[in-house]
Protein backbone atom coordinates (compact mmCIF):
# COMPACT_ATOMS: atom_id res chain seq x y z
CA UNK A 1 0.00 0.00 0.00
CA UNK A 2 1.22 3.71 -0.68
CA UNK A 3 2.63 5.32 2.40
CA UNK A 4 1.53 8.95 0.61
CA UNK A 5 -2.47 7.56 0.61
CA UNK A 6 -2.49 7.64 4.89
CA UNK A 7 -5.02 9.36 6.27
CA UNK A 8 -4.77 12.49 8.31
CA UNK A 9 -8.53 12.47 9.76
CA UNK A 10 -7.98 10.05 12.89
CA UNK A 11 -8.11 12.53 15.72
CA UNK A 12 -6.74 11.90 18.85
CA UNK A 13 -5.80 13.12 22.56
CA UNK A 14 -2.33 14.21 20.60
CA UNK A 15 -0.65 16.25 24.55
CA UNK A 16 -1.23 12.59 26.00
CA UNK A 17 1.70 11.45 24.25
CA UNK A 18 3.95 14.14 25.53
CA UNK A 19 3.20 13.83 29.32
CA UNK A 20 4.63 9.66 29.19
CA UNK A 21 7.34 9.81 26.94
CA UNK A 22 10.87 10.96 28.82
CA UNK A 23 12.09 12.73 25.72
CA UNK A 24 9.39 15.14 25.92
CA UNK A 25 9.30 15.20 29.67
CA UNK A 26 12.66 17.31 29.40
CA UNK A 27 11.54 19.72 27.50
CA UNK A 28 10.33 23.56 28.77
CA UNK A 29 6.21 23.72 28.33
CA UNK A 30 7.05 26.32 25.31
CA UNK A 31 9.78 24.32 23.23
CA UNK A 32 6.58 21.20 23.77
CA UNK A 33 4.00 23.47 22.28
CA UNK A 34 6.18 24.57 19.36
CA UNK A 35 6.72 21.01 18.37
CA UNK A 36 3.24 20.24 18.33
CA UNK A 37 2.20 23.34 16.68
CA UNK A 38 4.50 21.54 13.75
CA UNK A 39 2.66 17.85 14.23
CA UNK A 40 0.05 16.87 12.06
CA UNK A 41 -1.91 13.45 13.31
CA UNK A 42 -1.39 10.80 10.82
CA UNK A 43 -3.19 7.33 10.46
CA UNK A 44 -1.88 4.10 9.04
CA UNK A 45 -3.65 1.25 8.65
CA UNK A 46 -2.40 -2.08 9.33
CA UNK A 47 0.68 -3.17 6.56
CA UNK A 48 0.66 0.09 5.30
CA UNK A 49 4.42 1.27 4.31
CA UNK A 50 5.11 4.48 6.19
CA UNK A 51 8.21 5.30 4.44
CA UNK A 52 10.74 3.35 2.43
CA UNK A 53 14.53 2.62 2.60
CA UNK A 54 16.18 5.25 0.48
CA UNK A 55 13.50 8.16 0.06
CA UNK A 56 14.59 11.11 1.25
CA UNK A 57 13.87 11.85 5.35
CA UNK A 58 11.31 14.93 4.85
CA UNK A 59 9.64 13.94 8.64
CA UNK A 60 9.79 12.91 11.93
CA UNK A 61 7.07 10.46 13.27
CA UNK A 62 5.88 10.21 16.83
CA UNK A 63 4.92 7.20 17.18
CA UNK A 64 1.21 7.22 20.03
CA UNK A 65 -0.75 4.26 18.92
CA UNK A 66 0.17 0.73 17.76
CA UNK A 67 3.37 -0.98 16.73
CA UNK A 68 5.56 -0.39 13.56
CA UNK A 69 8.59 -2.08 12.65
CA UNK A 70 11.81 -1.10 10.64
CA UNK A 71 13.81 -3.25 8.57
CA UNK A 72 16.19 -3.47 5.88
CA UNK A 73 16.10 -6.11 2.72
CA UNK A 74 19.01 -8.11 2.16
CA UNK A 75 20.44 -8.71 -1.63
CA UNK A 76 18.96 -12.19 -0.77
CA UNK A 77 15.39 -10.70 -0.48
CA UNK A 78 15.44 -11.71 3.31
CA UNK A 79 14.21 -9.16 5.94
CA UNK A 80 16.06 -8.10 8.76
CA UNK A 81 14.63 -6.33 11.58
CA UNK A 82 16.18 -2.99 13.09
CA UNK A 83 13.69 -1.72 15.03
CA UNK A 84 10.03 -2.77 16.89
CA UNK A 85 8.35 -0.02 18.31
CA UNK A 86 5.61 0.95 20.66
CA UNK A 87 4.00 3.70 22.14
CA UNK A 88 5.54 6.48 22.56
CA UNK A 89 8.55 6.53 20.63
CA UNK A 90 10.11 8.49 17.63
CA UNK A 91 10.99 7.06 14.72
CA UNK A 92 12.69 8.66 11.49
CA UNK A 93 14.47 10.81 13.49
CA UNK A 94 18.13 9.40 12.61
CA UNK A 95 17.98 9.96 8.88
CA UNK A 96 16.78 13.76 9.46
CA UNK A 97 19.45 14.84 11.71
CA UNK A 98 22.04 12.88 9.78
CA UNK A 99 20.89 14.54 6.73
CA UNK A 100 20.66 11.31 4.58
CA UNK A 101 17.59 9.00 3.29
CA UNK A 102 16.02 6.44 5.88
CA UNK A 103 18.29 3.74 5.84
CA UNK A 104 15.30 1.15 6.53
CA UNK A 105 11.71 0.68 5.32
CA UNK A 106 9.00 1.04 8.39
CA UNK A 107 5.62 -0.80 7.70
CA UNK A 108 2.94 -0.40 10.32
CA UNK A 109 2.29 -3.87 12.27
CA UNK A 110 -1.43 -2.59 13.09
CA UNK A 111 -3.53 0.33 13.06
CA UNK A 112 -1.02 3.19 13.82
CA UNK A 113 -1.63 6.37 14.58
CA UNK A 114 1.70 9.43 14.60
CA UNK A 115 2.27 13.08 14.70
CA UNK A 116 4.34 13.63 11.96
CA UNK A 117 6.91 16.79 12.03
CA UNK A 118 8.64 18.27 8.93
CA UNK A 119 12.26 17.98 9.00
CA UNK A 120 13.32 21.51 7.93
CA UNK A 121 10.97 23.11 11.12
CA UNK A 122 12.26 20.51 13.65
CA UNK A 123 15.65 21.40 12.52
CA UNK A 124 15.10 25.06 12.86
CA UNK A 125 13.82 24.19 16.24
CA UNK A 126 15.86 22.22 17.28
CA UNK A 127 18.84 24.78 16.48
CA UNK A 128 17.47 27.52 18.67
CA UNK A 129 16.03 25.44 21.69
CA UNK A 130 19.11 24.12 24.05
CA UNK A 131 16.47 21.85 25.75
CA UNK A 132 15.42 20.23 22.44
CA UNK A 133 19.02 19.96 21.21
CA UNK A 134 19.89 18.83 24.26
CA UNK A 135 16.87 15.54 24.75
CA UNK A 136 18.21 15.27 20.26
CA UNK A 137 21.77 14.28 21.64
CA UNK A 138 20.14 12.23 24.33
CA UNK A 139 17.80 10.47 21.98
CA UNK A 140 20.57 9.59 19.73
CA UNK A 141 22.87 7.84 21.64
CA UNK A 142 20.01 5.83 23.13
CA UNK A 143 19.56 4.48 19.34
CA UNK A 144 23.45 3.96 19.12
CA UNK A 145 23.59 1.85 22.39
CA UNK A 146 19.95 0.07 21.06
CA UNK A 147 21.64 -0.59 17.30
CA UNK A 148 24.92 -1.91 19.24
CA UNK A 149 22.73 -4.43 21.12
CA UNK A 150 21.29 -5.67 17.74
CA UNK A 151 24.79 -6.40 16.77
CA UNK A 152 25.59 -7.96 19.56
CA UNK A 153 22.52 -10.18 19.52
CA UNK A 154 23.23 -10.89 15.97
CA UNK A 155 27.06 -12.19 16.23
CA UNK A 156 27.39 -13.04 19.49
CA UNK A 157 24.48 -15.04 20.51
CA UNK A 158 22.59 -18.30 18.87
CA UNK A 159 19.21 -17.83 18.31
CA UNK A 160 17.93 -19.23 21.09
CA UNK A 161 19.82 -17.10 23.85
CA UNK A 162 18.77 -14.00 21.28
CA UNK A 163 14.89 -15.42 21.82
CA UNK A 164 15.46 -15.80 25.50
CA UNK A 165 16.50 -12.74 25.74
CA UNK A 166 13.86 -11.06 23.89
CA UNK A 167 11.30 -12.63 26.11
CA UNK A 168 12.81 -10.92 28.57
CA UNK A 169 13.11 -7.58 27.50
CA UNK A 170 9.68 -7.38 26.73
CA UNK A 171 8.17 -9.15 30.04
CA UNK A 172 4.94 -7.90 31.57
CA UNK A 173 4.02 -8.77 35.05
CA UNK A 174 -0.08 -9.72 35.11
CA UNK A 175 -1.66 -11.16 38.16
CA UNK A 176 1.67 -12.90 39.29
CA UNK A 177 2.46 -13.84 36.32
CA UNK A 178 5.14 -13.53 33.98
CA UNK A 179 3.84 -13.02 30.03
CA UNK A 180 4.65 -11.66 26.93
CA UNK A 181 1.77 -10.83 24.97
CA UNK A 182 1.25 -12.10 21.77
CA UNK A 183 -0.09 -9.59 18.84
CA UNK A 184 -1.98 -10.31 16.47
CA UNK A 185 0.87 -9.48 14.52
CA UNK A 186 3.48 -11.76 16.74
CA UNK A 187 3.70 -14.65 13.89
CA UNK A 188 6.67 -16.71 13.38
CA UNK A 189 7.59 -14.84 10.25
CA UNK A 190 7.15 -11.88 12.33
CA UNK A 191 9.49 -13.06 15.10
CA UNK A 192 12.06 -14.14 12.87
CA UNK A 193 12.46 -11.09 11.28
CA UNK A 194 12.75 -9.70 14.51
CA UNK A 195 15.46 -12.20 15.81
CA UNK A 196 17.43 -11.99 12.76
CA UNK A 197 16.64 -15.96 11.52
CA UNK A 198 14.08 -18.13 9.46
CA UNK A 199 10.83 -19.23 10.22
CA UNK A 200 11.71 -22.74 10.64
CA UNK A 201 14.99 -21.99 13.17
CA UNK A 202 12.63 -20.01 15.57
CA UNK A 203 10.17 -22.35 15.50
CA UNK A 204 12.64 -25.11 16.77
CA UNK A 205 14.16 -22.21 19.49
CA UNK A 206 10.74 -21.95 20.79
CA UNK A 207 10.00 -25.36 21.05
CA UNK A 208 13.05 -26.12 22.51
CA UNK A 209 12.52 -23.57 25.25
CA UNK A 210 8.84 -25.01 25.89
CA UNK A 211 10.52 -28.10 26.46
CA UNK A 212 12.99 -27.54 28.69
CA UNK A 213 10.17 -25.76 31.15
CA UNK A 214 11.31 -22.62 30.78
CA UNK A 215 8.24 -21.17 28.66
CA UNK A 216 4.65 -22.05 27.67
CA UNK A 217 3.02 -21.03 24.11
CA UNK A 218 -0.70 -19.81 23.79
CA UNK A 219 -2.15 -18.70 20.96
CA UNK A 220 -2.23 -14.90 22.63
CA UNK A 221 0.58 -14.63 25.77
CA UNK A 222 3.82 -16.90 26.45
CA UNK A 223 4.28 -17.52 30.38
CA UNK A 224 7.59 -17.59 31.28
CA UNK A 225 7.45 -20.33 33.73
CA UNK A 226 11.55 -19.91 34.91
CA UNK A 227 12.59 -16.88 34.30
CA UNK A 228 15.98 -17.30 36.03
CA UNK A 229 16.73 -20.27 33.61
CA UNK A 230 15.42 -18.11 30.76
CA UNK A 231 18.05 -15.43 31.65
CA UNK A 232 20.90 -17.98 31.94
CA UNK A 233 20.07 -19.64 28.62
CA UNK A 234 20.34 -15.95 27.55
CA UNK A 235 23.61 -15.98 28.33
CA UNK A 236 24.54 -19.17 26.63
Amino acid sequence: MDSKSASTQKPYPVRSAFQTFPFFTSLTTETRDAILNLATPRHFSAGQVIYLEGEPAEHVFILTKGWVKATKITKEGREQGLMFLKPVEIFGDIAVFAGTSYPGTTTALEDVDTLVVPAPALLKLVASNHDLSAAVIQRLSQRVLGFIDLVEDLSLRNVEARLACSLLRNVQVVDGQNIVPRHDWTTLDQMAVRLGTVRDVISRAMKNLETAGLIRVEKNTIYLLDPIKLAQRAEE
